[in-house]
């Protein structure tokens, strides 16, 4: 029976018995499928720690820190070190995630340092709404609606698992017409014939759900991708792809080793930002991780490509967001 590929997706990172992150327990680092910015240097921890410092001076009443998705738990070490001990104990700290393998090794690492919750909306009443929130490589791994642009006209693909060999079927879109207007790729005709996208409404969904618990406080978004339309400049086939022991997998490959390898597709940044907006948070600084870093005044003198604009530096965007007290 064929299912959207936001179905499949889902299923395969995040079923609770059988999904990637269920059964995936080591899959941070150079033992893992991918590495992430913050397990290839500290420079990002220590980026973020300069950025809290210089919110939490303009809103000192915040007094909790929350981090969504913290893998291993190394990123949140940084930015505790790299905080003075006043500092480290002026703050209440929190971890989101909901996968208990990961918890279990965030645990391990940061022993009584936080506090842990498996959903944002629920940390954020338990706390009473003020918080400064950050997340790296979060949002890239919610589950995607594929889009192909087939006959003049967007079409979803189905997959159809059922065979010997999994099958991409393309049928009718069923986005009503609020849900197109929050998209920028329906604001303009596709670069190529058979071209493919990714819309992130589950991310849309996932702000709407906790907004209203946050009453004050700051957020800073650190993932992969591109405004629109330079994120699929050159990439007529969209940016979905899949990491196993840090191979990269493309087209049909992604439907191989179900479970056991990550999958994702990059941030249309133009689209995140408008929702951050109609939210009613204001935007305080977009730039990429290199040029985060760069302002952050931190170095490291360990061989990365956090600061080389044309490495992943240049590929990660930082976004700041700001949600001030009601006077």
């Amino acid at each position: 029976m064929p299912e959207t590929f936001t179905s499949f997706m889902a299923r395969a990172l995040h079923d609770p018995q059988r999904g990637y992150y269920a059964r995936r327990v080591q899959t941070i680092g150079a033992k893992g499928d991918f590495s992430t910015s913050a397990t290839l240097s500290p420079q990002l921890g220590q980026s973020i720690a300069k950025w809290l410092q210089a919110e939490s001076r303009s809103m000192p009443h915040v007094r909790h820190i929350i981090e969504v998705g913290a893998g291993n738990g190394m990123l949140m070490e940084t930015v505790q070190k790299t905080l003075n001990w006043w500092q480290r104990r002026r703050f209440h700290w929190h971890i989101v995630d909901t996968s208990e393998g990961l918890r279990n090794q965030q645990k391990q690492r940061l022993g009584k340092r936080a506090t842990w919750h498996t959903d944002l909306g629920s940390a954020l009443k338990f706390i009473g709404g003020e918080a400064f929130i950050y997340h790296n490589e979060l949002l890239d791994a919610f589950p995607v609606i594929l889009l192909q642009w087939q006959d003049h006209e967007w079409q979803e693909v189905y997959v159809d698992l059922g065979g010997n060999q999994p099958k991409e079927l393309l049928m009718p879109h069923a986005l009503n017409m609020t849900e197109r207007d929050s998209f920028s790729i329906f604001q303009q005709p596709p670069l190529t014939a058979n071209q493919r996208a990714e819309l992130h409404l589950s991310v849309r969904d996932w702000l709407q759900s906790w907004a209203p618990c946050w009453t004050a406080g700051s957020m800073l978004t650190v993932d992969y991708g591109d405004v629109f339309p330079a994120l699929y400049h050159r990439r007529p086939r969209g940016t979905l792809r899949a990491y196993l022991m840090h191979q990269r997998m493309e087209g049909a490959e992604i439907y191989q080793n179900i479970g056991r390898q990550d999958i994702t597709a990059d941030i249309n940044f133009t689209d995140y930002r408008s929702w951050a907006a109609v939210l009613g948070w204001q935007e305080t600084m977009f730039s990429t991780q290199a040029e985060f870093c760069k302002l952050s005044k931190v170095s490291d003198h360990q061989t990365t490509n956090l600061l080389d604009s044309d490495g992943a530096g240049g590929a990660f965007k930082v976004v700041s967001h700001r949600k001030q007290k009601p006077a």
